[in-house]
């Protein structure tokens, strides 16, 4: 298998570091030009580039000013990835290409460049998927060299046009991973079989990819970046998010009050602490800084919200609980991924903020003590109670209501593991049924209401641009 093959079957992928706003449409999009870069290496034409273009299709096109994609596009031909670039490297280079017009194409030649002419919008899809982009270079004849199309499924997951039609045509061929798993009830099976939980089938499917303590060694680095995020969010100077919506940033705000006045003893406490956690991670990638995609960017904050509110104010957890809590999550968000969908332009939001809640929810069912059965029952009651979301983004900016709708997945996670450890409770739906009637439901929806931010709120809100 190739490198990229053997990535695209990681658990733990499900989480990346990388920059906001959005994992398909700003991470998602600039992997794949990085990805392009090294394509021209390999094909040996780099030196021959005199220009490249970008076409972005569907979705990408349709919000892809409020999501930065055009400039995501820009770092990425830069050589750049999502991982390693800076807010200082970021500014950088696209001064250097916006206003000097030198694109320094994959850290090796400088290429003019036009923004205007060489990142261009087509609103159409393309066959495969909704996020569709078409990269080109072209010599100084205006002769094409090279051409590759890309689809940004979700996630951050970037598969070129036949990766993605191999991976649908290849998706009930015979598992490679002893350890590997295509539904609850074989995840369910593989953890009675191995007499373990389900981290412990996670680290043993990661290691058989890429060697022993591979994924508590990745979750460990996942929750510092998604700790440095969350501390980040709530002592930032800034008063406003970008963009002309003009939406102040209240998690520093929400800080400095309960830091003041503690409300642990308010009936109510668990809501203001879990706006200030999910606020604080969700704030820092609007405004375009480093998170963990958990499941996507959108749905940032939901994941980190309920592993930090536990651990402040449920009982304190060790080391090795917060992997066993991110490994859990990971194995849901895993499942969606391979069956659904966790794309917004796909299947709206409940493929978001949707899956981010029904694995906080098996991460905190898990470490509250609760077994297989009820860590999965979990899953499901989240989802179940998402199913319908739509991703109706104000301006195409990861603001309105997607924000709010990461605190309110997080009260939804919490919820939903309760009521799955309550004594004598009986789950009717299965964690496999609600995950394909998400998808079934998803399909459905008119694509006015999945990321195009044309109906829903994005039309019924409207706020002057300054």
């Amino acid at each position: 298998m190739t490198q990229q093959e053997i990535y695209s079957q990681s658990i733990t992928a499900i989480f990346k570091i990388g920059i906001g706003p959005s994992s398909s449409h700003t991470i998602g999009p600039m992997d794949a030009c990085v990805r392009f870069c090294k394509l021209l290496q390999e094909q040996q034409v780099l030196e021959q580039v005199a220009r490249v273009q970008v076409i972005l299709h569907g979705s990408l096109a349709l919000t892809g000013k409020g999501h930065l994609t055009d400039l995501a596009c820009v770092v990425g031909l830069s050589g750049v990835c999502a991982k390693e670039v800076s807010v200082s490297q970021r500014q950088e280079i696209l001064q250097k290409a916006i206003q000097e017009h030198t694109l320094h194409l994959a850290k090796t030649k400088n290429i003019s460049f036009n923004l205007e002419e060489d990142i261009l919008f087509e609103s159409e899809a393309l066959s495969l998927h909704e996020n569709g982009m078409e990269v080109c270079a072209f010599n100084s004849k205006q002769d094409l060299l090279l051409k590759e199309i890309y689809y940004s499924t979700g996630g951050g997951f970037i598969y070129t046009e036949e990766e993605l039609k191999h991976k649908t045509t290849n998706s009930t061929k015979p598992k490679h991973n002893a350890f590997d798993f295509s539904s609850a009830k074989e995840l369910m099976e593989l953890c009675e079989k191995h007499r373990t939980h389900i981290a412990g089938i996670v680290d043993m499917h990661e290691s058989a990819l890429f060697g022993q303590n591979y994924a508590r060694t990745y979750c460990l680095e996942i929750y510092k970046a998604m700790l440095e995020c969350y501390k980040n969010g709530v002592s930032s100077q800034e008063k406003q998010l970008p963009g002309y919506i003009g939406m102040a940033r209240l998690a520093p705000k929400v800080y400095t009050r309960l830091n003041k006045h503690p409300s642990q003893a308010d009936p109510l406490a668990m809501v203001d602490y879990a706006t200030l956690y999910a606020r604080a991670v969700s704030e820092e990638n609007a405004c375009g800084h480093k998170v963990v995609t958990a499941p996507t960017n959108g749905a940032c904050g939901v994941v980190p919200a309920v592993l930090l509110y536990c651990h402040h104010h449920i009982k304190p957890l060790e080391t090795e609980q917060i992997v066993d809590f991110l490994l859990t999550c990971a194995a849901v968000g895993y499942l969606y991924k391979k069956n659904a969908s966790l794309s917004g332009a796909e299947a709206g939001c409940q493929a978001e903020v949707g899956t981010a809640s029904s694995m906080a929810a098996a991460g905190f069912a898990f470490v509250m003590g609760g077994n297989v059965r009820q860590v999965l029952s979990a899953a499901e009651i989240a989802m179940e109670h998402h199913l319908g979301l739509t991703c109706d983004p104000v301006g195409g900016l990861v603001q309105i209501p997607c924000i709010e709708r990461n605190v309110v997945g997080t009260i939804k996670a919490i919820s939903s593991a309760r009521l799955a450890l309550e004594d004598g409770y009986q789950a009717k739906v299965s964690l496999d049924d609600v995950i394909s009637t998400m998808y079934e439901v998803g399909k459905a929806l008119d694509s006015k209401y999945k990321e195009t931010s044309l109906g829903g709120l994005a039309t019924h809100v409207h706020i002057p641009k300054c």
